[in-house]
């Protein structure tokens, strides 16, 4: 589920709306055009096989947004608990920038963000994420160049979204979305020819380039966050898996709020989180070729100690080893256990 949050023609400000086409965006929201990148996105991400989004449209007159009108559009998407990617498109002020990312680290989802219009050359975006104002995160990828055809240059974030929608259905959130299957369809042009030298150069800035190649035409071509410094989470795939089984086991483990805190609950809950990645194990979701080797789920008195009992939580500790690299992730979710009912 893909959340688009900006400035639109029409519709209703700050209340999330769930869209299953272009048809129903534009009976909303109005027609795509240069004065509302959002659409554009919206339009873009239906094209390379998007299904469902959620649209936030802001406040905000024509010249443009202010931080305040992004804030209060993101803290209405807080009302759903289904959106797993986030696109905040245009140019925007560092303070959205960074109010965008409190967000998605918050509510473990990936943002795709637009390099700025400034960065119409190589140099000019590998001197782009030298600034101060170029964020770092783990939650935050970045596409270059611009969509040029067909219509008006525009940024690719919205048909990147469209092609991970697509690749989540194929072939699963833990598969790459880049290379030859993250096509990007009915796209003719680019902005800027990336090559060889360039591409190398902004992926290690930690930057994903989009590249044509003969017989092929526009690719996403780099599945890298913006998170430069921490290995584990260098690449999109490996966390957008880690956030997929974060939100998954979360929103599925909280029937345990009201259950006694106890032997019997740890039990169960090994078994259940397990079993989830037992089945995600099973459709080539984790390196390795057997569960011991692919995965493993604890709660016991080892994750969960007394002072844990003593504040009502308990402590489901899982690990597993992605498909690229293949070392262990191992994450560590909280959930309260041993409530009063009532």
């Amino acid at each position: 589920m893909t959340a688009f949050v900006g400035q639109t023609r029409r519709g209703p400000v700050d209340d999330p709306v769930l869209v299953t086409s272009l048809a129903g965006f534009v009976d909303i929201f109005g027609e795509p055009s240069t004065d509302a990148p959002l659409a554009l996105a919206v339009a873009d991400f239906y094209r390379q096989g998007g299904a469902v989004a959620i649209v936030v449209r802001a406040a905000g007159d024509g010249d443009g947004l202010d931080p305040a009108d992004h804030a209060r559009a993101l803290d209405a998407l807080r009302r759903t608990d289904l959106v797993n990617q986030l696109v905040v498109p245009g140019d925007l002020p560092p303070e959205t920038v960074a109010s965008a990312v409190a967000f998605a680290e918050e509510r473990r989802v990936l943002l795709l963000l637009d390099p700025p219009s400034a960065w119409s050359t190589v140099g000019a975006a590998a001197a782009g994420t030298g600034s101060p104002d170029f964020a770092r995160s783990a939650n935050l990828a970045v596409y270059f160049p611009r969509i040029a055809r067909p219509g008006p240059p525009r940024p690719a974030t919205g048909a990147v979204a469209g092609v991970m929608a697509r690749n989540d259905v194929t072939r699963g959130v833990w598969k790459a979305p880049a290379g030859v299957e993250a096509d990007l369809q009915g796209v003719e042009e680019l902005d800027v020819d990336v090559d060889d030298a360039g591409a190398g150069r902004l992926n290690l800035l930690g930057v994903n380039c989009i590249r044509t190649f003969p017989g092929t035409g526009p690719v996403v071509w780099g599945a890298r966050t913006t998170d430069t410094t921490d290995p584990e989470w260098k690449y999109v795939s490996v966390r957008r898996t880690a956030l997929f089984i974060e939100k998954s086991i979360d929103v599925g483990i909280r029937w345990a709020a009201f259950e006694p805190n106890d032997e019997q609950l740890w039990a169960r809950l090994r078994s259940e989180v397990g079993s989830f990645l037992d089945d995600l194990f099973r459709r080539g979701a984790f390196a390795g070729s057997t569960p011991r080797e692919a995965y493993f789920a604890r709660c016991d008195a080892r994750t969960t100690t007394q002072a844990d009992l003593d504040a009502g939580v308990v402590n489901v500790v899982v690990g597993f080893a992605p498909l690229k690299p293949a070392e262990f992730v191992v994450l560590t979710l909280r959930q309260a256990a041993g409530q009063a009912k009532g």
